[in-house]
């Protein structure tokens, strides 16, 4: 059976907080292979909360070091999980 290892990010201040994340994404990009962002809202009236979702492949080590740089942005939230 073959398990899919997703990281899902809670992030409570979009606007401060995407330039970093978008960052830290970038230089991981190699180990995301699908990358889904929810909130709420369209146009201007937008939600400055929001939820992404990745599909990350590659080895455990690459998943923590992701996780951790992604935990010490400011608002965003992590969840590793495997199903």
């Amino acid at each position: 059976m073959v398990s899919h290892k997703l990281l899902i990010l809670s992030v409570d201040n979009r606007k401060a907080s995407s330039g970093k994340i978008q960052e830290i994404l970038t230089n991981e990009g190699c180990i995301i292979k699908t990358r889904i962002g929810l909130h709420e809202g369209v146009l201007d009236q937008c939600s400055n909360k929001g939820i992404i979702i990745l599909e990350i492949v590659g080895e455990e080590k690459e998943h923590k070091s992701l996780t951790a740089n992604l935990d010490e942005v400011d608002g965003v939230k992590s969840r590793l999980i495997e199903v």
